[in-house]
């Protein structure tokens, strides 16, 4: 499986790596990304940033590089790619992103860096940075979200 993770340039994604050992992972941002490519992962440029067509551009971008997956991690990206899933799973891209009106329930209203970090695909954690077992969520649960205890409410995991 080849996953695309979005803000390549940020620890947070550098973070997400230790969540997928078994599938290629390409971190990927807008303008100078470094040119490093390994046998597991590989950094690579989006391009100039273009906010009102977000949606169209990464869509182009994972059809380009045969992308299975999509994490956005940059804040501005994860509200038009929510509300683009269906067409990114025409073409057989999962987005893991919440359901478009549960966003602002998930979002963090300040800044906030997270100790811990939990992989969630269709309610179900696929893996936790704690190592915390989570029990099945909605099925509408995808994404990456922070927390620092276990009892904390999840937040997006975005830069």
């Amino acid at each position: 499986m080849k996953i695309l993770i979005t803000g390549g340039n940020s620890a947070k994604a550098l973070k997400l790596l230790k969540a997928f050992p078994n599938h290629f992972v390409l971190l990927a941002d807008y303008g100078d990304v470094p040119g490093i490519i390994t046998e597991n992962y590989a950094f690579t440029s989006l391009g100039l940033l273009n906010q009102d067509s977000i949606a169209h551009l990464l869509l182009n971008f994972c059809i380009t590089e045969s992308i299975d997956s999509i994490i956005p991690l940059h804040d501005y990206e994860v509200e038009p790619l929510a509300k683009s899933a269906v067409l990114f799973s025409e073409y057989g891209i999962q987005v893991l992103t919440p359901q478009p009106e549960l966003i602002d329930f998930f979002r963090s209203a300040e800044k906030n860096t997270f100790k811990n970090f939990a992989v969630f695909i269709h309610g179900e954690c696929v893996f936790a940075s704690g190592g915390e077992i989570f029990i099945r969520r909605e099925d509408e649960l995808n994404g990456v979200f922070g927390y620092n205890s276990p009892d904390d409410e999840l937040k997006l995991f975005t830069v």
